[in-house]
């Protein structure tokens, strides 16, 4: 299968639970008179996180501190800058930021802070991810890539066994991949599959723009405080790996939590490209919820704890999540729908190790879940 291969969501048993839950939902904000875009509390947190991206790297340049001081500083840089990508860029690319189009498109910019383009990235996840969530060769999430194995539909490999341990060193250096390459061969991919249906002219502009990004990216980073400040290259390098390897790390192991876990499937489509499920009905079978009452985890990861809600209405901002959460669950429950969830991080990170191991195992070479 590739993004061209056409995969519908059939259901054999029609169901109203989504048609009764988006009336619910809207009733939610019409009887509370709430907008279903970001408020004040938004713009604080977004103006938070890119001070906290921007400050650190200034006063690493004006200050010059001690190296150990200035690895700190480029912590808090990383740690920023996942959070920018899960609280700010992924709600604007996602619509959901701003009812005006024009904010959404200068915010979801903000993925440029970490040196990946946002063409492909909407590609990825708001087509691939969001449609196809847990379908192995579609879900670009859980693609196999030869080092871990994501899915139960791919073949395991000897050393799959030890992936528990070695798979968050991979989960680290995502975004320098993501940097360096992965643009690039998504670029490539993503036209041969047929998902990027641009022109050749639009798309000679969006390489163009891509490696415009990416020099004044580096630039910045290691061109403008080695020539301009005099700071030791040596400084710079270690500073800019600690920052993508936190920032990976953290970007990853949030994403993970919420479909590579115990009790979500991977359902695979029958010979006629159907997936006997209504897509509502898919999202809530592949997806989990984790550390619900956790204020500060829900702040800082832009809500992603509640991916239930986030996979079914992913046009609302994730500050308005806490509040359907209910909706959602009731309404599944009349359903006979299984609302499944963590109610602590660890619970939920243990669960992603369990599916690790799981996946590993040469005998799981054929399973499915």
């Amino acid at each position: 299968m590739n993004a061209d291969t056409k995969i519908k969501f059939v259901a054999i048993d029609k169901t109203l639970f989504f048609p009764t839950l988006k009336k619910r939902v809207e009733q939610y904000f019409t009887e509370n008179h709430k907008s279903r875009y970001a408020n004040k509390r938004m713009a604080l947190k977004t103006t938070i996180l890119l001070a906290s991206y921007v400050l650190p790297f200034v006063a690493i340049m004006l200050l010059a501190p001690d190296f150990w001081i200035s690895m700190l500083l480029w912590l808090l840089m990383g740690g920023a800058i996942s959070g920018i990508g899960m609280s700010v860029m992924h709600d604007a690319n996602h619509g959901a930021f701003s009812k005006n189009p024009a904010v959404n498109k200068w915010l979801g910019f903000t993925i440029c802070l970490a040196g990946a383009g946002v063409s492909n990235w909407k590609w990825q996840h708001n087509v691939l991810h969001h449609t196809y969530t847990n379908v192995a060769n579609l879900d670009e999430d859980i693609k196999d890539r030869g080092v871990i194995k994501l899915s139960p539909h791919e073949t395991v490999k000897s050393f799959h066994r030890f992936q528990w341990v070695y798979a968050f060193f991979f989960y680290g250096i995502l975004t320098l991949y993501w940097v360096l390459l992965k643009d690039f061969i998504q670029y490539v991919h993503f036209i041969k599959s047929g998902l990027n249906r641009q022109t050749k002219r639009q798309n000679r502009q969006m390489l163009a723009g891509m490696i415009v990004m990416k020099l004044v990216y580096f630039g910045i980073f290691f061109a403008l405080p080695t020539l301009a400040f005099n700071i030791p290259f040596s400084f710079i390098l270690a500073g800019f790996l600690l920052m993508h390897f936190f920032a990976g790390l953290m970007l990853t192991v949030i994403f993970q939590l919420a479909h590579s876990v115990e009790g979500t499937q991977y359902p695979l489509p029958n010979p006629d490209g159907i997936i006997e499920k209504d897509w509502a009905v898919h999202q809530m079978e592949t997806t989990v919820n984790f550390s619900p009452r956790n204020k500060w985890l829900s702040w800082y990861i832009g809500g992603l704890n509640f991916q239930i809600e986030h996979h079914l209405f992913p046009k609302i901002c994730h500050i308005h999540y806490p509040g359907i959460a209910p909706i959602v669950k009731k309404t599944a429950k009349e359903f006979g729908l299984n609302y499944m969830e963590h109610k602590t991080f660890m619970k939920a990170f243990m669960s992603h190790i369990a599916v690790l191991k799981k996946f590993g195992m040469p005998r799981f070479n054929e399973g499915i879940v």
